[in-house]
């Protein structure tokens, strides 16, 4: 994926506490870079159901929330479109909750929302999902603490070396500027990649809200890499 120094968080960022357990605690070994090497059609042969790219028509009944659409284009450090990618997302529902055993805090489950999908990306790199627009939730990192509403992604594209997992949030969101896994990524103007443009031309009219949000795989202009413990 090329360098992403000073694009990536960091390991262990202190604001954001549960680093603290995860951060390595010895210095890096390289290893051999026969893995990371592997290239070729790892996803050859993969079909997806193209109802699995929408998360509102996965169950008998339509879920509460706001619907929205998301789309967008992933790129390498070039520009060029990666086509056949792997896209993943998974979500809490519009009341901020997660349908996992681990969430337990008290907002509803929504029997219609199970806040999960995956699509391929089309030649022209372009992928496209129909969701509900999750609800922000609170979390023990510090006092009165809430992250923002936001989705998380999982891309693979090319090779083994070229997973991506990452979080999108919203335009406008106030809880952003109080957030530390969103501001564990070092430069402000980096952290703006992770942030989804409001789009007229993706809104569906009487249907869903549009927004855009493109990744881009490696290079300067890279999308940081944004794992989050916390769900």
């Amino acid at each position: 994926m090329g360098s992403r120094r000073g694009i990536d968080p960091p390991n262990d960022f202190p604001a954001y506490r549960s680093t603290a357990l995860r951060a390595p605690k010895l210095p890096p070994r390289p290893l051999p870079g026969r893995l990371a090497e592997v290239r070729g059609p790892l996803l050859q042969g993969l079909t997806i159901d193209p109802r699995e790219s929408d998360l509102t028509r996965r169950h008998g009944g339509e879920p509460i929330g706001e619907r929205i659409t998301i789309s967008g284009r992933l790129q390498d450090e070039h520009g060029a479109p990666l086509a056949g990618a792997l896209v993943e997302i998974w979500q809490a529902n519009a009341a901020g909750r997660y349908a996992h055993d681990v969430d337990q805090h008290p907002a509803p489950l929504d029997p219609n929302f199970s806040g999960a999908g995956r699509c391929l990306t089309d030649g022209d790199g372009s992928y496209r999902f129909t969701t509900i627009k999750p609800g922000a939730y609170p979390w023990r990192n510090h006092p009165n603490a809430w992250r923002p509403a936001h989705v998380h992604f999982s891309v693979v594209a090319r090779s083994f070396e070229q997973r991506l997992v990452t979080q999108m949030y919203f335009p406008g969101d106030p809880l952003l500027a109080l957030d530390p896994v969103f501001n564990s990524v070092p430069d402000p103007e980096v952290r703006k990649r992770l942030i989804a443009r409001w789009s007229l031309e993706l809104t569906q009219p009487e249907w869903s809200l549009g927004y855009e949000w493109n990744i881009v795989m490696s290079g300067l202009e890279a999308t940081p890499a944004h794992e989050a413990g916390d769900r």
